[in-house]
């Protein structure tokens, strides 16, 4: 006879099945535009949920030996064939159980590996992509950093993953990585030099050449600006005649952070050309960037003839503090979203001709104040330097794929002043409107937890209260807990 626990858990599953089955038969029709929301996030918290669940019977399944019962001898093989699920799935569940969920040792009880993804997960605030997303992350932090500060790094990933998507989980990751070893002691550059390299296979019967390949941070720094522009749908599109191929076509800043009553003619009629192209470009980001290189690689291209991009000269903008700069440690950022050592930075700048900006330890600009709309090249550089690119959260666009955008309109009275201009991209720029689905942009006051920097109000479909937030997919930080003497304070920007 199964126990009053057991009949409990058969009930609750049982009770679970019946909902799913309402969820699936009951019409939607009737349901206002704010209940569907409602309704729908609440299916996605208990959807997350759920994976908790998932673990908690693959750890009872393995506690009990019943793959062994079976004759098999792989817990996974044993979940994959009773569940019919994959082997990817099946291995998830394994390895998520292990670390997510306490586990009994003999007499000892053995608290998760990942506490505070657990904790997270249990109450629905995350997905199973976070979760992988941010594992991926810790699982790559040298063995030889310090507990504790794997500890924070954990706890920095899951508290961004609350309020971000996985997408940006990784892109702080990237960050989070660089800095368990500001001081290059785990990684130096000559280890990066080691590694470097670019193998292009024998050619193949259908004629193509495959490649791969590792580039130095040196080298990704001055390819990148010029991807960013050569690689934007509608450039360079071979299968389109009238995409802007030429020397002349390519040397005009076609970006649209200004509109055409701002540009001479040969712009306006350039930006015209690109948007239609742009609409009829199809080509993955992959391709574009195989064009754009094919066409930079062309004897009447090279660096010399790139011309504008974002109203700046397509070139790397590295960025570094000044207390970096003194001690040579720590890292530079580009104006492309990459790091570089601080001493790679310094010898890129001695080879060549990058736009190089310093900041204080705050990484506040100085006052750059102009009459007219457009924010002049200077500011630009010190959003480039201080922003490094969208400030809406979770977005990681870098710079170079940014719009200047005054955080009070310019038609509302707002000042092209450095304190009134922020970064946004495109697609970014787009969602910035006053109606009641739009986001709204302000300047975090002084006695907020983030002064100074940009905040972005929600529309109410995501949260209700339109409290605004901070990006910091650019800037991560993990803090230092107190008491714990050797580990300093670390700004990851």
């Amino acid at each position: 006879m199964n126990s009053g626990r057991e009949s409990a858990i058969a009930q609750s599953a049982q009770a679970f099945a019946a909902a799913v089955e309402g969820l699936l038969e009951s019409p939607l029709y009737s349901l206002s535009d704010d209940e569907v929301i409602e309704i729908m996030q609440d299916i996605e918290i208990g959807f997350r949920k759920l994976e908790v669940a998932k673990q908690r019977f693959a750890l009872e399944c393995g506690a009990r030996g019943l793959s062994s019962r079976a004759g098999i001898k792989s817990l996974i093989v044993f979940l994959q064939q009773t569940l019919r699920i994959s082997h990817f799935d099946a291995a998830a569940r394994v390895r998520n159980a292990d670390r997510l969920s306490a586990v009994s040792e003999g007499s000892v009880q053995r608290p998760p590996v990942f506490p505070h993804i657990a904790a997270a997960q249990r109450a629905g605030e995350i997905s199973a992509d976070h979760v992988q997303a941010i594992v991926k992350v810790l699982d790559r932090i040298p063995a030889s950093v310090e507990p504790t500060l794997k500890e924070l790094a954990e706890r920095s990933l899951t508290d961004y993953a609350r309020t971000g998507d996985p997408k940006g989980v990784t892109t702080l990751g990237v960050r989070v990585l660089a800095y368990t070893d500001p001081d290059g002691v785990l990684t130096e550059d000559n280890d990066r030099q080691r590694m470097r390299g670019i193998c292009i296979g024998r050619q193949r019967a259908d004629g193509m050449f495959p490649i791969s390949g590792l580039l130095t941070p040196e080298l990704g720094a001055v390819f990148l600006p010029m991807f960013a522009k050569f690689a934007r749908p509608g450039m360079c599109n071979p299968d389109d005649p009238e995409s802007p191929h030429t020397t002349a076509e390519l040397g005009i800043d076609t970006e649209s952070e200004a509109d055409d009553s701002d540009a001479d003619a040969a712009t306006v009629t350039a930006r015209a050309v690109l948007r239609a192209a742009a609409k009829r470009d199809h080509r993955s980001e992959a391709q574009r960037n195989h064009d754009a290189l094919l066409r930079f690689l062309h004897p009447d291209m090279g660096p010399t003839k790139l011309g504008y991009h974002r109203g700046l000269p397509v070139s790397t903008v590295v960025t570094m503090r000044l207390t970096d700069l003194e001690q040579r440690t720590g890292l530079a950022t580009t104006n492309t979203g990459g790091t570089l050592s601080i001493t790679e930075a310094i010898t890129l700048a001695a080879r060549s001709t990058p736009y190089l900006v310093i900041v204080d330890a705050n990484g506040r600009p100085l006052h750059l104040s102009r009459g007219q709309r457009l924010a002049s090249v200077e500011q630009r550089l010190a959003l480039t330097a201080v922003e490094r690119g969208c400030t809406r959260p979770g977005c990681d666009a870098p710079a170079t794929r940014s719009a200047v955008h005054h955080i009070t309109e310019w038609a509302d009275g707002g000042d092209t002043d450095i304190e009134n201009l922020t970064f946004a991209c495109d697609a970014c720029h787009a969602q910035i409107n006053t109606g009641p689905n739009g986001w709204k942009t302000i300047t975090m006051p002084d006695d907020s937890e983030h002064p100074g920097k940009t905040g972005w109000i929600p529309p109410p479909h995501i949260d209700p209260a339109r409290r605004p937030r901070v990006n910091f997919s650019h800037h991560p930080r993990v803090p230092s807990p107190s008491g714990i003497p050797g580990i300093p304070a670390r700004r990851l920007c």
